[in-house]
């Protein structure tokens, strides 16, 4: 359990400047119309700030390059600090901590107005076989709804800003028309504003189906300076784009890691500016569970742009191998060995 974070402690620290970078005011197109589809952060403008937001795509949402994966977060005092410092977008998922996490969050969100913040669930199959990514004929497309349902009720929400087809490996399963039928049918409903789909695995393949369906707004995936396939992932981050669908960039810490020991830590916010210098990434959710990662996070919401010190600081150290590190490349390598047949990359 995270230490107990009061708000009047956030607040006394936002003297320091936290709070004063909250990215504030409404949206504007270019006939100067507000743009309703935009949150609405409570604090005042900060011009320095507002210039690091970016839209999602088609979504028109306007969003800072920061959010928060909520994933691992139980405090939510550490949510509304987050809320309070700037960030918009909160990401969690049906599963997470068993459902906990969505728990946590429907204590927070009924605080808050409708538009300013935006709430992004997935849901995860378990038809879906983990080792080769397919469903299998088991699968009920309703099961989306289902989940659905019982996450809008821990939220305390009657709608969802987007929700993801969540942990798509293989370009099939993307593209399953029963289940992008399913996903629609919640859209229809006014249960989802906009849908998606997660990857963390053969993520150009997933990314280049969610433009062939036509059905996507958002694409979630795995992109930072570790994967031994980046360039193939910022090529298909660059399609989507182009194609119109909002690009949320996760696994940004690169296992947070360099070693499996944990003795060497990757410097935090170089690693998270690495992910973001791409402008075709247009937010990104760092996990995060106390209040000095919020900081962090911050700071490169303030500061985002990647540096020369940035790039000194993520040098793999010598005594590290890439094959010897922490962050998991999806390679399925691992799996032969296990007597087991266990999914050991999920």
């Amino acid at each position: 359990m995270a230490a107990k974070l009061e708000r009047r402690d956030f607040l006394k620290l936002s003297a320091a400047g936290l709070a004063s970078s909250a990215l504030g005011g409404c949206a504007t197109t270019s006939a100067g119309k507000t743009d309703a589809a935009t949150p609405k952060p409570a604090s005042g403008p900060s011009s320095a700030a507002a210039a690091n937001r970016r839209v999602l795509g088609r979504t028109g949402l306007q969003l800072p390059v920061v959010s928060m994966g909520v994933m691992n977060a139980d405090n939510p005092n550490l949510v509304r600090a987050a809320l309070d410092g700037g960030i918009v977008m909160l990401d969690t998922a049906h599963g997470y901590q068993d459902g906990r996490n969505e728990e946590m969050l429907g204590t927070v969100l009924p605080e808050r107005k409708r538009d300013s913040f935006v709430l992004c669930t997935k849901v995860f199959l378990s038809t879906m076989d983990r080792k080769t990514g397919l469903f299998s004929k088991e699968t009920r497309p309703e099961e989306i709804g289902e989940k659905l349902e019982i996450s809008l009720k821990r939220l305390h929400l009657d709608h969802v800003d987007v929700l993801y087809l969540h942990n798509q490996s293989v370009r099939e399963s993307a593209l399953l028309e029963p289940l992008l039928k399913a996903m629609v049918d919640c859209q229809k409903a006014g249960k989802v504003r906009f849908l998606g789909v997660s990857t963390h695995k053969n993520e150009p393949d997933v990314i280049r189906a969610a433009i062939a369906a036509k059905v996507y707004d958002v694409v979630l995936t795995s992109y930072n300076f570790r994967q031994a396939h980046h360039l193939e992932v910022q090529k298909a981050i660059g399609e989507a784009a182009a194609a119109g669908l909002g690009v949320v960039a996760m696994k940004t810490q690169a296992g947070v890691y360099w070693d499996k020991e944990k003795t060497r830590l990757i410097n935090p916010m170089a690693s998270l500016r690495w992910s973001i210098r791409d402008p075709n990434v247009h937010t990104s959710i760092p996990g995060f569970t106390t209040l000095e990662q919020l900081q962090a996070d911050l700071e490169v919401l303030r500061n985002p742009a990647f540096g020369p010190d940035d790039q000194k600081a993520l040098e793999q150290p010598p005594a590290v191998t890439q094959a010897g590190g922490f962050f998991c490349q999806g390679c399925d390598g691992c799996k032969g060995p296990c007597p087991k047949d266990l999914p050991i990359p999920s």
